[in-house]
């Protein structure tokens, strides 16, 4: 009996476990149930997600976070990612929903689930101090060159313009070695690079080459939360409806872009 009593138990426990991933798929009953979103975002990131005077999380991307949190009827957990971890937070459950500038890419794809339509875009340049001699890209052989951790066109400019990169896993400590002359460029977003040089501690600075590779920022949620993900595309959709992106941009200095006009003209005409 003794035998047959293990073996029902393990039988029971057995299909509890094959259960349990299915239970917890929903992350948004999860969130309802805690009462608290988790976001992963950016830190270091002026306008998009940056520390206010009083050690707040503020900016554009903690701003659209909060609407989540809002529209969702619960209150907010913010958990500061770089581009070297946050892929990674998302996978290990540590939050449940990543805005955090991150560019979307086919690679990435296969990693988090990057939720459609994408909400913002940017391209590639390069915020260098005047006068260095750095006109085009291939001006950047084998000159050192500041960059962060994981961003995807790191490769293209080590192996198509011969840059020799120093990675960094923020932008704060880039940006302290670029102003010390640790390298004489930091290849990263256009958008942030304009966001700096409208400070008045880049003056000296700006962004001599054409922007490249254009791509869309996507939000992300992990593989297998489909509920999660159809009502975090129904969010986007209603951003751009409304205009809410391109508000936030102005609000924070930002010349609204050609992708957030043109989402909203289309998604606006609907």
């Amino acid at each position: 009996m003794l035998r047959t009593t293990v073996s029902v138990t393990a039988l029971a426990l057995g299909c509890l476990l094959v259960g349990a991933p299915e239970a917890q798929a929903d992350v948004m009953e999860a969130i309802k149930e805690r009462g608290t979103i988790v976001v992963g975002i950016r830190a270091d990131y002026r306008p998009y997600g940056y520390l206010g005077p009083n050690g707040e999380n503020i900016g554009i991307e903690p701003t659209l976070a909060r609407d989540v949190a809002e529209r969702l009827g619960v209150d907010y957990e913010f958990v500061p990612v770089v581009a070297a971890n946050r892929m990674e937070f998302l996978q290990q459950g540590r939050i449940d929903l990543m805005i955090a500038t991150m560019t979307d890419t086919a690679e990435r794809r296969r990693v988090v689930n990057i939720v459609e339509p994408n909400y913002y875009s940017s391209g590639t340049n390069l915020l260098a101090r005047k006068g260095i001699g750095v006109s085009a890209w291939e001006d950047l052989r084998d000159r050192p060159i500041c960059a962060i951790q994981g961003a995807f066109y790191n490769r293209k400019t080590q192996e198509e313009f011969g840059a020799n990169l120093i990675a960094f896993t923020g932008t704060a400590e880039v940006l302290t070695a670029l102003q010390q002359g640790r390298c004489q460029a930091f290849v990263y977003d256009d958008s942030f690079i304009q966001a700096r040089l409208q400070e008045p501690e880049w003056a000296d600075y700006e962004m001599p080459v054409e922007t490249i590779d254009d791509a869309p920022w996507g939000l992300a949620v992990a593989h297998g939360e489909d509920n999660f993900y159809a009502f975090m595309s129904e969010v986007i959709e209603d951003w751009h409806r409304t205009g809410k992106i391109i508000a936030l941009e102005e609000e924070y200095g930002v010349d609204p872009i050609p992708f957030t006009r043109r989402m909203h003209e289309e998604f606006s005409a609907n």
